[in-house]
Formats: C-alpha cells, structure tokens, sequence
C-alpha cells in the first residue's frame, strides 16, 4: 500500500470514528431521557419527603444523567400550583381527593395508580410527658393540639378520626401540611399533634407516636402519576416505575407506609 492510500484510509477510519461517536448519545443526545436520564421534577406530598428524597438520590445512582427535583408541600397546595401552570413531571399526593383536582383539570397523563398507604398517630415529645393515651385525652383540659387544617389530607382524615371518636377539640393552630404540624410540636408550641405515622418514625429521636384505633377508620391511600405537560414524560415514567418496584416499595415501607393493595 503507498503512503497516500494509506493517508486516505486511516482519514475514512478517523471519519467513521467520530460519525460513530456522535450516533452513541451523550449529554446533548435528544434521546437521553428515555432511559430516565435527564431532568425529572417531582411535585409530592410533604409527608413524602424523607423517603422520596432517599429513592431521588438512588434513582439518580440508577439512571446516569438524571437530575430529580422536589417540591415538598400540602398536597391541595401542590395540585393547585400543578392546575394553574406549574412546571411538573410527576405528582404524588397524600389522598385520592388532591389527585382528583389534577385529573379533573386534565392535568394527568393516563390513570393515577395508589403508591402505599399512611395512618394517623397523635406525636407527642419523647417519653410522652402528658401521658397521652388516645384521641379523648387531646380534649383534656390545658392540652394544646396541632391540626392539619381540613383542606389538606392530614386533616381530612383527622377530622375523620375525632368524629369516630366522638371527640370535640379545638386546635391552637390548623397547619398547612403535617411538617408545619411536627414544627410546633418540636418548638414546645402544641402539647401533641395528629399527623402520620411515617412523620413520627422519621422523627424518632425526639418524638413518640401514640396509635389509637379510629385511624384505621381514616387511612390515606397516596396516589402517583405523570402529569401530561411533562417536561420529560420518558424520565418521569422512569421515577414512577422505580419508586413502585420492589426496591422502592422496600424503602416507603420500611419508613413506616404501608403496601396498597395489589402493591
């Protein structure tokens, strides 16, 4: 071979080579989120927080590229951001209700499908101080009590709970989601508050759960979809089947939700 074919035979392998690279995807491939790369922004009930933070972070671990972003708040609150225009991939909600507002705005992409469940305890400091047995000592007295207000899920099915019990109470505050409820317990503000149990166990260091058996009579199914503007629909797709396959399922339960039917 002479050196001048030789020249034009490793410029066609150099040209090949680099055709080839740019076929294989990379941070500007336009295909990148259908493996769940990408940014995916997660719309989700404050009560998830702790256990969707952890699946955001081992998500990411599993799909190279990814970025996940959360917003943290009452559920009515988020589906109401998620109907006036909100940018969102995924939403998941603390009750069937606060999705419903979503769906019935056109805002989901398919059927939402029930993530885990949650059940109501009353928290109260470690060691339970005010010997807080069930719901009728929250009418005690002197006892100052935390409640979601009844626009949000935590306090739907807390008003749900008291009327079971026929307990009559007047909280010193109605919160907005169960952390701002937590918040005034911890502060010493509230002598207890009704919140879920998974809210408690993430705050074990400093607070006792007291279950009482009307909450079985107020348990909160947590419903998850992708929305229909979704920036990355692929991506979003992917969080969803992760945080509802066995591994994901594994970390909400062991937070303390427990598996929806069929789960």
């Amino acid at each position: 071979m002479t050196v001048r074919r030789l020249r034009v035979t490793l410029a066609g392998a150099l040209v090949a080579a680099l055709v080839l690279a740019g076929c294989g995807g990379g941070t500007d491939d336009p295909a990148a989120g259908r493996d769940g790369g990408g940014p995916v922004t997660v719309f989700a009930a404050a009560s998830l927080t702790e256990s969707f933070t952890r699946l955001g972070k081992d998500f990411e671990a599993a799909h190279p590229g990814s970025t996940v972003t959360f917003n943290f708040a009452g559920s009515s609150a988020l589906a109401t951001q998620i109907t006036q225009g909100a940018p969102a991939d995924v939403f998941a909600a603390a009750s069937p209700a606060t999705m419903k507002t979503v769906t019935d705005a056109g805002d989901a992409a398919g059927t939402p499908s029930v993530l885990v469940r949650n059940q109501l305890v009353v928290a109260v400091p470690k060691g339970n101080p005010g010997r807080v047995a069930g719901l009728a000592d929250l009418a005690r007295p002197g006892v100052k009590v935390a409640l979601c207000a009844e626009q949000v899920p935590c306090g739907a099915a807390a008003r749900t709970a008291l009327d079971a019990a026929g307990v009559r109470l007047t909280p010193v505050t109605l919160e907005q989601d169960v952390k701002g409820a937590l918040a005034k317990l911890r502060l010493g503000e509230v002598d207890a508050a009704l919140v879920y149990r998974t809210d408690v166990r993430a705050a074990a260091a400093e607070l006792d759960a007291v279950e009482f058996p009307e909450s079985a009579r107020a348990v909160n199914d947590y419903p998850i979809v992708v929305l229909r503007g979704a920036g990355n629909p692929e991506g979003a797709r992917a969080f969803v089947d992760f945080v509802r396959s066995d591994v994901g399922l594994a970390v909400l339960t062991a937070a303390g939700f427990q598996a929806a039917s069929g789960s």
